[in-house]
């Protein structure tokens, strides 16, 4: 038993992990991203939403908007390993999705000018350590750390080499990307949180992409409309059709553009249809509802096109995720290879369309 112990301490020495060697810096010191509102006006730094929203929205939209969602945290170091402490807020557990993408941490790093994946910090319950990556150079990096997708964050703190430096990551100038949604939207159901899509668009155009996906609730209300209209954003999309019926497509898409149209006129609105789950190729009844409320929500564009709003575009579901039916979990929701599917062909069709460079 001596020698065990004795031989873990020379290994925490030679790492550099020993207690003298390391200290913590509070993630809200940090380039807190992915959020479209500051700290002071949240509740918690790592909410999805203003603390005024609450008195809003439904409480299943509040509960969730506690969630950390696609918030991310940058940040630089010339430290030789990083070591995370975090505490979750519910210790949340789904049988679909992965425990690394519900409350785990995705970290980064920034090489030749792109975001490459480096490892991810597994919870081991509500309270969580974890030495991230070790026994790297000591040269300057730029790290990005992606929060959990499913659950809330009460506390995060850094552990760095105590002689190393670390500090706040470079501010987007642009306006951000907004993504208003469903389960999917908010990442269900990634493996790990760098995989939901939104986040998987932010690295590859180099942009602030919002994710404000709330599984199962994504019914574009009037009072999340004026939340959504509230934000600067360069682009909104509205990617909530699994969530609507669709006498909810009929009444709530038009009012809710009209919303966000009065305060911002002409910030590009994308609306998405609904992917066909993959039942559907075989179950008739819920083929025709993917198919019907896809028709609502194109009649709803074309009212809007026969209307003279501009800006406006409609995105087909169509090989959104591929054409081979090996892009979700569950049918439903998306695994790592869906996620990547849709970012892509996101980027690519709005490109096409002359949206984004």
């Amino acid at each position: 038993m001596k020698i065990r112990v004795f031989t873990i301490l020379i290994l925490m020495i030679v790492s550099g992990l020993a207690e003298d060697k390391l200290r913590y810096t509070n993630a809200t010191e940090l380039r807190i991203q992915g959020t479209a509102f500051s700290v002071a006006e949240k509740e918690n730094p790592f909410h999805r939403l203003p603390r005024y929203a609450q008195e809003l929205v439904r409480r299943e939209v509040w509960d969730l908007s506690t969630n950390s969602a696609g918030i991310f945290i940058d940040f630089y170091t010339n430290s030789s390993f990083l070591k995370l402490k975090w505490e979750v807020t519910k210790n949340f557990t789904m049988e679909h999705m992965a425990g690394t993408g519900i409350r785990g941490l995705d970290l980064y790093c920034k090489n030749k000018g792109k975001w490459q994946y480096v490892a991810t910090a597994k919870s081991a319950g509500k309270v969580s350590e974890k030495v991230i990556i070790e026994n790297m150079s000591g040269t300057m990096k730029e790290f990005r750390l992606y929060l959990p997708l499913y659950d809330g964050i009460e506390s995060l703190e850094i552990g760095i080499h105590a002689d190393a430096q670390i500090e706040k990551g470079q501010a987007y100038s642009e306006k951000p990307l907004v993504f208003y949604g469903t389960s999917i939207t908010q990442g269900g159901c990634a493996s790990r949180p760098g995989m939901a899509y939104p986040n998987i668009i932010s690295r590859k155009l180099d942009k602030n992409c919002i994710n404000l996906g709330f599984s199962g609730n994504g019914w574009l209300q009037e009072p999340m409309a004026r939340i959504l209209a509230g934000i600067e954003a360069d682009m909104i999309v509205l990617d909530c059709l699994p969530n609507m019926t669709i006498k909810m497509v009929h009444e709530n898409i038009p009012k809710a553009i009209d919303i966000i149209r009065q305060k911002q006129p002409q910030v590009p609105i994308v609306l998405v249809e609904n992917i066909n789950y993959e039942t559907n190729y075989f179950n008739f009844l819920q083929y025709q509802d993917i198919y019907d409320k896809n028709g609502a929500l194109r009649y709803e564009f074309n009212q809007l096109m026969e209307n003279n709003y501009r800006n406006i575009y409609l995105l087909s579901a169509k090989g959104l995720i591929g054409l081979d039916h090996e892009g979700t979990v569950d049918g439903v929701h998306l695994t790592d290879l869906g996620f990547l599917r849709f970012a892509e062909n996101f980027i690519a069709r709005l490109k096409k369309q002359g949206l984004i460079k």
